[in-house]
């Protein structure tokens, strides 16, 4: 079973923003439910095999902290 892995990140518009590492899938939504949802709808046209495969959605927020 193949196992894909996006990152998430915040839009600097608002809402989410996700990138399929060494794929070519890339998605956006303003809720994190529905960015779930059109994470696996990316993934069901990128893949048009019936192969069930693991997607999983890595959150990452970059902050500068001074002091």
């Amino acid at each position: 079973m193949q196992e894909i892995i996006f990152l998430i990140i915040e839009s600097p518009e608002g809402g989410y923003e996700a990138q399929a590492i060494g794929l070519s899938i890339y998605t956006e939504a303003e809720d994190w439910a529905t960015l779930s949802q059109n994470i696996l709808e990316a993934v069901a046209c990128h893949f048009d095999d019936g192969i069930e495969r693991i997607t999983r959605m890595h959150f990452v927020k970059d902050e500068v902290l001074t002091a």
